[in-house]
């Protein structure tokens, strides 16, 4: 055992006196503290305020070190929860970071969009207690804040040492997925580029995550660690049509990521969705979030209503609406063909959704909409759900209430009902082998595809998931190219 071992077994023996596992069962979870509903539907700064020392030290005080902690066994991206947890809670609020970023590029956007709730956070040893989890994600948060807000104090620790290897790797698209891939490259010695379509790096914790929920600064100080790293970013270059594939190789690139995300929106294919004031969540939310309509010094229209209907249980959908409660919207909707128990979207998103006065319409779907003598949407046709068997994946199937069809007013609809991949990656190489869905085909266990040379990840391989997951593709598709390159 090295030295650093040692001292890690100490301590930990050390906190473990200290506190009975009784004592640490009975202090109660942390509660997020957060800004007044009525305050922050004004406002586009974040709810979720942060754990203070005292709070985060008392929270990590709760984690019982487990011998075998399924806690990771729920990660994707296999953080070591127990080593940095137990760092908050003897005060080394740097090394916490630094164990999280040994796994995790993104430990402050994972800390606050990550459904932690079903995953680390479903593995705690509480849930048999019939106790509340550990707050992961609160303590994750906490933790990468902490790093980023003191780099003063103590940056080699989470600088790792990195011997280049001068191999060239090209990434496609600066979402999730590209940026913890590109983050594993860089610290195995690799030459890493990443290209980015839009005008801004990111992808969709940009374009498709509210300010309130996920601050741009907290996105920008992670993109700017891995530039400290050596990752180099070039954004407005679309490969496919900028550059070839056939041009990256000539480029000198030995391996490519894609990672060009799900971008396409879908719709239902019901009467009136060509109608004025009927627009996808990706619209809606990347004129918001990254091209800034709705503020005085930006040119980017945006449509506004006062009577908005978002039609999704997700994430996206719930971001959307609560958006449009930011923008004006007196009465906002979830529209949901479902029951709230089958909802998709975190429980906290539904739960700061209800607080902030958004109206939820289960068991609702619409199949059409209405318009006013100018063309603009007036109103959606509603037809009553019932709950049916469940489908493929466990959730019971809706199915109409015969007659049971009601007019409700609106003039603004935002769709969410999920996303379709990427076509340009795809269309632009031929020989990449591609599902019915659009998906580029890989090996589930090394992410590669059919062209020996390109990796892909994320929502293009998925269709459509989580940060952490998209995260999780970036990190097995990293050990895997590494791999090939060494041999």
């Amino acid at each position: 055992m090295n030295q650093d071992n040692m001292r890690d077994a100490q301590w930990r023996e050390e906190l473990r006196k200290a506190h009975t596992a009784k004592q640490r069962a009975d202090i109660p979870r942390v509660i997020m503290p957060q800004l007044d509903p009525n305050y922050r539907i004004t406002c586009n700064e974040e709810v979720n305020q942060g754990l203070s020392e005292e709070q985060a030290i008392l929270e990590a005080t709760r984690c019982m070190d487990c011998p075998d902690p399924q806690c990771m066994q729920g990660c994707p991206v296999s953080i070591n929860i127990p080593g940095f947890i137990k760092n908050i809670e003897r005060k080394d609020f740097i090394q916490a970071a630094a164990v999280l970023k040994e796994t995790s590029a993104l430990p402050a956007v994972c800390g606050r969009v990550c459904p932690q709730e079903k995953q680390c956070e479903s593995r705690c040893i509480y849930n048999k207690m019939k106790k509340a989890p550990v707050a992961i994600g609160y303590l994750e948060r906490f933790a990468a804040d902490y790093e980023r807000e003191n780099r003063d104090k103590d940056s080699n620790k989470t600088t790792p040492v990195i011997t280049k290897n001068n191999l060239k790797i090209a990434v496609v698209g600066s979402g999730p997925s590209g940026l913890s891939f590109a983050g594993d490259m860089i610290k195995r010695g690799y030459d890493v580029t990443v290209y980015e379509a839009l005008h801004e790096i990111g992808g969709v914790l940009k374009y498709g995550i509210p300010e309130f929920r996920l601050p741009n600064t907290v996105v920008e100080a992670e993109i700017n660690g891995l530039r400290d790293l050596g990752v180099k970013f070039e954004k407005d270059c679309i490969i496919g049509k900028t550059i070839s594939y056939d041009q990256l190789h000539e480029l000198g690139y030995h391996g490519i990521f894609v990672a060009s995300g799900a971008g396409l929106p879908r719709f239902m294919g019901i009467p009136g969705e060509n109608l004025i004031g009927v627009m996808s969540s990706n619209e809606y939310l990347t004129r918001i979030n990254l091209m800034g309509a709705g503020l005085p010094d930006h040119d980017t229209p945006v449509l506004h209503g006062k009577r908005v209907a978002v039609i999704g249980g997700g994430n996206t959908a719930m971001d959307s609406v609560r958006t449009a409660r930011r923008q004006g919207a007196e009465v906002a909707m979830i529209v949901y063909r479902r029951s709230e128990e089958e909802m998709p979207a975190r429980v906290e998103e539904v739960h700061h959704a209800k607080e902030e006065g958004v109206k939820f319409m289960t068991l609702n779907n619409p199949v059409e909409y209405l318009a006013d003598e100018k063309g603009r949407v007036r109103a959606m046709m509603l037809q009553k759900m019932g709950l049916g068997e469940p489908d493929a994946s466990g959730r019971r199937s809706p199915v109409p209430v015969e007659g049971a069809i009601e007019e409700v007013p609106v003039d603004l609809v935002i769709v969410s009902v999920g996303v379709s991949p990427n076509p340009l990656i795809p269309h632009a190489i031929p020989q990449l082998e591609v599902s019915k869905r659009g998906t580029i085909v890989v090996n589930e266990e090394t992410m590669q595809s059919s062209l020996g040379d390109i990796y892909a990840g994320g929502d293009i391989v998925r269709g459509g998931a989580t940060v952490i997951l998209a995260m999780g593709d970036g990190r097995r598709a990293a050990a895997a190219m590494h791999e090939a390159l060494s041999k």
